[in-house]
């Protein structure tokens, strides 16, 4: 990769970030090799043709041989296997971690059974999404998440900050974070049939959320149903000294199917799938309910509140937000991040948050915000690129249709 397209690459990695962490990225996007953080697979990323660029500290491929179209589709139609070992794994134990937890979070975390999770905001006092995050209750006394990768450091202090004030009121709650594993996503539809051939586990009894403790490839590991990319598969976090050894017998089951992929094909992949990326379509400014993700907040939840920004969040619930996320359809070149959203008549009503072109629809597509009342789908709209007004439309996410695996 060129300089110049190195630079741009960083670029677009700033503008995903909300304002208050951009100059604590751009250091981490902008330093020499030496100083990039590298997963225990980078060896074996090299090797195997993938081209690395800095991302949130770290040096991750964004693809290897195959281009990201070709990444993308082969996905869908086999499978892909994903480093995302950037990505912060920690446990939370303790016979107070879930009411503890439920104070920073959206969740009706008390509802889930053992072993199931869900998709969930960590939000602030006026209702803005910090991150979002994959949570799991493993027991009613351990409770498993991820955090992106470039929100560590401020959900680390975040919920940090939480626990001391809670454990100084005698809540009973401790945590623990997983530096000691890696993280490896295996998506598509050969996703399960290649991991049943490294465990004895019945995988077509873990549904989409489920999550498991197990051996796989005779390492101890933890296993979710769960991904980035609308497809059935599984993200399985292993202790690192196991890592290569199962990336390595993942690819060699498939016999050649799944394929090693990297950001370019993941950000595609789950923008088809209508999936928000933080920094781009989730800030502190925006909420759940502005970002429709009021889906993800618990009934429970609706009628007690008691999480940060209950009170905002509840009121836009009752009398609805101002602003919405939409999906788009567009003519022209691809609408990017930033790109302005108009009505028929010219006038602003919204922003690109997240566009490009569709592999697997051969269309362009994005998704904003637009105000309320434009949000319908069906609604003709123009969207602005480099000063030229083209045209666009609303429709419905995702844009790909799911397939996620669920009871039948």
């Amino acid at each position: 990769m060129r300089g110049g397209q190195l630079w741009q690459l960083g670029q677009s990695i700033t503008r995903r970030l909300s304002q208050a962490d951009k100059k604590t990225v751009a250091r981490r996007c902008f330093a020499s090799e030496a100083d990039l953080k590298k997963t225990v697979l980078y060896d074996f990323h090299v090797a195997h043709g993938g081209k690395m660029v800095p991302f949130a500290g770290w040096s991750m491929p964004i693809q290897y041989k195959d281009s990201i179209m070709e990444s993308t589709l082969n996905c869908r139609e086999n499978g892909s296997l994903f480093d995302v070992s950037h990505m912060c794994g920690l446990s939370l134990k303790g016979k107070d971690c879930i009411p503890f937890l439920e104070k920073l979070v959206v969740a009706d975390v008390a509802g889930l059974a053992p072993g199931t999770g869900c998709l969930t905001v960590f939000t602030n006092e006026k209702g803005g999404a910090i991150d979002d995050s994959v949570i799991t209750k493993v027991t009613n006394d351990h409770i498993y998440l991820v955090v992106n990768a470039g929100c560590r450091d401020k959900d680390l202090a975040h919920i940090e900050a939480h626990m001391k004030s809670f454990t100084s009121k005698g809540g009973d709650v401790s945590w623990h974070i997983h530096d000691d594993r890696s993280l490896l996503a295996l998506q598509g539809p050969l996703a399960a049939p290649v991991l049943q051939h490294l465990t004895k586990e019945d995988l077509s009894k873990i549904y989409f959320s489920d999550f498991r403790m197990l051996d796989i490839n005779g390492a101890p590991c933890y296993l979710t149903r769960t991904g980035y990319t609308g497809e059935d598969g599984f993200e399985i976090s292993v202790p690192s000294e196991n890592a290569v050894d199962l990336a390595k017998a993942i690819l060699d089951k498939s016999e050649g199917k799944v394929r090693l992929t990297g950001l370019g094909a993941r950000d595609s992949l789950r923008l088809e799938a209508g999936l928000c990326l933080y920094g781009n379509d989730m800030e502190q400014h925006i909420t759940p309910v502005e970002a429709g993700l009021t889906w993800a907040i618990g009934k429970r939840r609706r009628a007690e509140g008691g999480f940060l920004g209950a009170e905002v969040i509840i009121k836009q619930i009752e009398e609805g937000p101002k602003i919405r996320r939409v999906g788009l359809f567009s003519a022209g070149p691809p609408a990017r991040s930033h790109s302005e959203i108009q009505d028929e008549k010219g006038q602003n009503i919204g922003e690109v948050t997240s566009g490009g072109f569709s592999p697997c629809l051969k269309k362009n597509i994005a998704m904003g915000y637009v105000k309320s009342g434009s949000h319908k789908a069906g609604t003709k709209l123009k969207v602005v690129i480099r000063g030229k007004s083209y045209d666009a439309s609303i429709t419905k996410m995702p844009f790909v249709p799911s397939k996620y695996y669920k009871p039948s």
